[in-house]
């Protein structure tokens, strides 16, 4: 079990081994706060949805078992938009349209589709956490250095010098894209050095 929870955070985490969820990835990830309400949304959404399509992978028939789990998972997308305009409107407005585009989220599909369709609800849980995990830790880690270098601040604290200047294609879609190329050089860096020994 702790195998298939990891596996998800580091070794086939969804967006730099996978390649999946890039749209929100680069889009939200203006600040650490925006990656972590994504991330926490997307992790709520896709352990729901693991859940019940484990539950009832014996009992849906395989002709429509992807309409059937996008219906699944639309229902845990709209219980946690509503949450979200409901509670944190802030927030729901920073996400703008990429909440309910969780429902089209590769990730959410494709591990109902690859492991939660075939596998009991305990290794469910633990794999689709584990992806969960892995997706909102890189979104909190590419928000944060977006943050920093554009702003100077981190979760809206201000902690650059005074004489530090914010560059401005930190914020800009631009700059989502250098860090996570970045990010994405240095994750198969160390996993090829990991390999090597």
């Amino acid at each position: 079990m702790l195998k298939e929870f990891f596996k998800g955070i580091w070794k086939e985490n969804p967006v730099l081994r996978q390649l999946l969820g890039m749209c929100p990835t680069l889009a939200v990830t203006t600040s650490s706060v925006n990656g972590i309400a994504m991330g926490l949304a997307t992790t709520f959404v896709v352990v729901s949805s693991g859940i019940i399509v484990s539950l009832f992978r014996n009992v849906i028939p395989s002709q429509v078992r992807i309409p059937v789990f996008t219906v699944i998972i639309a229902t845990f997308v709209t219980l946690v938009d509503l949450i979200l305009k409901a509670y944190f409107p802030d927030i729901s407005r920073a996400l703008g349209p990429y909440v309910p585009l969780i429902v089209v989220n590769c990730i959410i599909l494709g591990r109902q589709e690859a492991f939660t369709s075939k596998n009991p609800v305990l290794l469910s849980v633990c794999d689709t956490l584990g992806m969960g995990l892995g997706f909102t830790l890189l979104l909190v880690v590419l928000g944060s250095i977006r943050e920093i270098l554009g702003s100077g601040s981190v979760f809206g604290m201000h902690i650059m010098p005074a004489f530090f200047r914010p560059l401005v294609i930190m914020v800009l879609p631009a700059g989502a894209f250098i860090t996570l190329g970045l990010i994405a050089a240095m994750y198969n860096l160390v996993n090829q050095k990991a390999d090597r020994t």
